[in-house]
């Protein structure tokens, strides 16, 4: 009956109430003469024309002052302040109605204040009451009829719960059925008419309201802890939203455009620390600084914090026409006047070009990180890939020895230590050319030279955060290389910030090692999106569940666990994420002929020397497969037909 009457239109929802408020105010006005004579028969009855002038002077003056027009799910205290207005007014007026019809010799004068007192807790009553049915019975009221609205509960029912529950009132997209909150003080409360429950009650909340999605108003938690609340609700196959910390809400307002998909950091559980600020501005601030790589992933996030310290000059050094557009464009309006941008299309293996621009700009602090960084695409061309990631190290570490670069800081990978694909082998031959050259300018040159060393970044081009999305977006399957696979992941703003103060510390050579956390096994990972999304994972337990994981296999090149050291040599900083590690390195006579004969392999095409130069060269290098480059392939298979012609 109460539910087939949300569905009503709304002229119909106001007649009801129209009808209401006539019997309503027959029988108010009848009561008050009751209450007055304490006497059910009012007196003999004999005030009977007074009960009905009440709803014909009232009404009118109720659609005048709008009293119909307020939704009830959304009524509010203006609303209310409205109707006891509206009440007030009817009430003077009927007073003096029934004055002039001569009534005013058996209407006593208390009855008016007495009417008046119950005709506010009845008609304002009715509102309230008939909008409490409406959200705890009927979860998403009359925007349910229209739109299922999803139902939501609110996880938090702090300064940013409340903004947010009220922000919803107004939503045609969520509806807030219930608080979940730690606070015991305020299990069983109600806030703006919306019930409190603790978190061990979620699963009975759901099932009574028939909950879709789960808003965690948490801005100022850490991200332990967000990681924990996540974790907690994953069982739910519930669609986990979040606001975003209070530093990126405007002026701490909440609104409904706030809400937004769980943070994958958030699962990661890392609360990153804060920096030091000496360390950040060291090489930076005042000075002339360049970025090569400048649009990608950690290059433009590099150029973005590298801003904030208030760089002379920033030089945008890229190979990619539309990454540099992009970034240049971004960082315009960031820069303003009093910083000068120099966006510079060019690349890393044009070493007299680099000269010209680290001259011309007067670099003093370099951050190289122009690489190749896909493991397949890489094994699949290496050429390509061994002449950008070891030559263009070179070329540019030369050009700014010889330019009296002051810092040049190379951003290396966790797929160096011990490799298992050209891309890992190839970064760390860099890695050994940079502290060959340390090595070999001690003395020489002012230029310290520094390696920052870290595994996967999230949001990364290459990170399998966007492809998992993607996947589960278009209904999956989504695919896991290898049920066991591990990696460490680490958030793009605190890799860049690291990334940063890191170039200042220690002796020129240093390699630098981010503390990365523990490592996240990948299948575990695609389960919490899934599951995070509101959907479920299908398998062997679970057949009739939404997503599937399909392990895909092993690609070329790729470990099952990566690490970040090479030895068990490694020593503290006085910051807590950095460690700076003790590693074998090679004098510069020994690696400058291995290097001569690199680079005339990569110029003859010589797959197979370059193979092993690297097996020579770089300690703990073991593919796993035969040489896979496309083009030693095809060529390998077009030789007996050139012999036969």
């Amino acid at each position: 009956m109460l539910s087939s009457i949300l569905y009503l239109s709304r002229n119909l929802k106001r007649l009801l109430f129209v009808l209401f408020d006539i019997f309503a105010l027959v029988v108010c006005c009848w009561l008050s003469f009751v209450l007055r004579y304490e006497d059910w028969t009012a007196n003999g009855f004999v005030h009977w024309p007074s009960y009905f002038i009440a709803p014909l002077v009232a009404i009118p003056i109720f659609v005048r002052m709008g009293l119909y027009r307020a939704v009830i799910r959304y009524i509010g205290y203006k609303a209310l302040w409205t109707a006891v207005k509206a009440i007030t007014i009817a009430i003077l007026v009927w007073a003096v109605c029934t004055h002039f019809l001569g009534l005013q010799l058996i209407v006593p004068r208390s009855v008016i204040l007495i009417f008046w007192f119950i005709s506010i807790v009845v008609i304002g009553g009715s509102r309230i009451a008939a909008r409490w049915v409406i959200l705890h019975q009927f979860p998403g009221g009359e925007q349910k009829a229209k739109s299922q609205s999803e139902r939501v509960i609110i996880y938090g029912a702090g300064a940013a719960g409340r903004q947010m529950a009220t922000a919803l009132y107004h939503s045609k997209e969520f509806s807030a059925v219930a608080f979940a909150d730690d606070d015991e003080h305020l299990k069983g409360g109600d806030i703006h008419g919306i019930r409190v429950y603790l978190p061990s009650d979620i699963d009975d909340v759901i099932e009574k309201f028939d909950v879709n999605a789960i808003l965690l108003a948490l801005p100022s938690a850490s991200r332990l802890r967000r990681r924990e609340i996540v974790d907690s609700l994953v069982s739910f196959n519930l669609r986990v939203l979040t606001l975003p910390g209070l530093s990126d809400i405007a002026g701490g307002k909440i609104s409904v455009n706030d809400v937004q998909e769980v943070d994958i950091a958030d699962l990661l559980g890392r609360d990153e620390v804060k920096p030091d600020q000496a360390l950040l501005d060291a090489c930076i601030t005042n000075q002339s600084v360049m970025v090569t790589g400048a649009g990608g992933s950690i290059g433009s996030e590099l150029c973005r914090q590298i801003l904030q310290q208030k760089p002379s000059c920033l030089v945008l050094f890229e190979l990619s026409e539309f990454a540099l557009y992009s970034i240049e464009h971004e960082l315009r309006t960031l820069a303003g006047d009093s910083i000068k941008l120099v966006p510079i299309l060019g690349s890393v293996l044009d070493k007299t070009y680099l000269e010209r621009v680290l001259k011309q700009f007067q670099v003093a602090t370099v951050y190289h990180a122009a690489a190749y960084k896909h493991v397949p695409l890489v094994e699949s061309n290496i050429l390509a890939g061994v002449r950008n990631n070891l030559f263009g190290t070179y070329f540019t570490a030369e050009a700014a020895i010889n330019c009296s670069v002051k810092n040049f800081v190379l951003i290396s990978t966790d797929k160096a230590v011990r490799p298992a694909n050209v891309m890992g082998a190839s970064k760390r031959f860099a890695e050994l050319v940079l502290q060959a050259l340390s090595e070999r300018e001690e003395g020489n040159s002012p230029i310290r030279f520094a390696m920052v060393r870290f595994g996967n970044v999230l949001g990364s081009s290459g990170s399998v955060i966007p492809l998992f999305k993607r996947q589960i977006q278009s209904g999956g399957p989504v695919t896991v290389t290898h049920p066991e696979i591990t990696r460490y992941f680490m958030t793009i703003p605190e890799a860049a910030s690291l990334v940063i103060q890191a170039g200042f510390m220690g002796a020129s050579g240093d390699v630098f090692v981010l503390d990365m956390g523990e490592p996240v096994k990948i299948r575990n990972l695609a389960k919490q999106m899934i599951n995070l999304t509101g959907l479920s994972v299908r398998d062997d337990s679970t057949p009739d569940g939404d997503i599937e994981i399909v392990y895909s296999g092993l690609r070329d090149g790729e470990k099952l666990y990566e690490e970040l050291l090479i030895g068990d040599d490694v020593q503290e900083t006085d910051h807590p994420m950095i460690m700076r590690a003790e590693e074998v390195m090679l004098t510069w006579n020994t690696l400058k002929p291995v290097l001569d004969s690199m680079l005339e392999s990569l110029d003859e095409y010589e797959y197979e020397k370059i193979r092993q130069l690297l097996l020579d060269t770089v300690n703990g290098y073991a593919p796993q497969h035969e040489i896979r480059d496309l083009m030693f392939l095809k060529g390998r298979e077009n030789k007996p037909a050139l012999h036969h012609n």
